[in-house]
């Protein structure tokens, strides 16, 4: 099992280097400001595409209804009804950001979805849920904002019943050359100009398109994905790398 590099005092916030101790509290506070527009910017963003990549995600997880899931970074609720109206069990939405839950909620009680979803607000790194007590987990477009990655990870296979699934999906690196210089200037040039516009914020669109390029390459995710215990580790790549899904088993 993997060990963490405790040491280590400085981690990345976008492309500075904060202290670990603030890395949550900048997060936080970059989805404080978005929550409200965060699923238009999606939209906007993708260009509607993170809807099909979100699909993929729920037909990779195949929902049956004694299926309970964890959704981590869940906040809008946008992979819980996906789960739910697939057929799913119970979902335990989780998620760090107290407004973000409070979104999906309000957003959950619009679309008359009064059942079978709890709301949480917790840390993907010290998981308030007992030990092997969920059957799937999934985690879409928040990992690359924890602090410690790695202690996520092992927190996922820690709830994970065994036979548990985890699914990541997750901006990756583009695996096709022409594709990465587009996608780059688009990122970096369009992405924070749609956050100004849209969201009245530049900076936290900035961040994210920066928090992007400093997630690990598709194959180094893996690793630490069977570092940290999980097991029959497998990678799709979504639009030529841009997203990735990488899936495991709790055995």
């Amino acid at each position: 099992m993997m060990q963490h590099a405790d040491d280590e005092q400085t981690t990345h916030f976008g492309y500075q280097e904060v202290g670990k101790g603030e890395k949550a509290r900048l997060v936080r506070n970059v989805f404080d400001r978005v929550a409200q527009r965060y699923d238009l910017m999606n939209d906007l963003m993708s260009m509607g595409v993170h809807r099909l990549w979100k699909a993929s995600l729920i037909d990779q997880l195949k929902p049956r209804g004694n299926m309970h899931l964890l959704d981590l970074a869940g906040g809008t609720g946008d992979i819980a009804q996906r789960f739910r109206d697939a057929g799913g069990g119970a979902v335990t939405v989780c998620d760090i950001n107290a407004e973000m839950i409070s979104v999906g909620r309000d957003r959950a009680l619009d679309r008359g979805m009064l059942e079978g979803i709890q709301w949480v607000v917790g840390d993907a790194e010290a998981l308030p849920f007992p030990d092997r007590s969920t059957d799937a987990y999934t985690i879409a477009f928040g990992l690359r904002n924890v602090t410690d990655m790695d202690r996520a990870l092992c927190e996922a296979r820690r709830v994970l019943k065994p036979g548990g699934r985890f699914l990541c999906l997750e901006f990756s690196h583009v695996v096709l050359p022409l594709l990465a210089d587009i996608y780059d200037r688009y990122s970096f040039a369009v992405v924070p100009a749609l956050g100004a516009r849209f969201a009245g914020d530049a900076d936290s669109y900035r961040y994210l398109v920066e928090s992007i390029r400093r997630f690990p390459p598709q194959a180094e995710l893996a690793a630490r994905m069977t570092a940290a215990g999980l097991e029959q580790v497998s990678v799709r790549n979504l639009s030529g790398g841009i997203a990735a899904i990488h899936a495991a088993w709790r055995i």
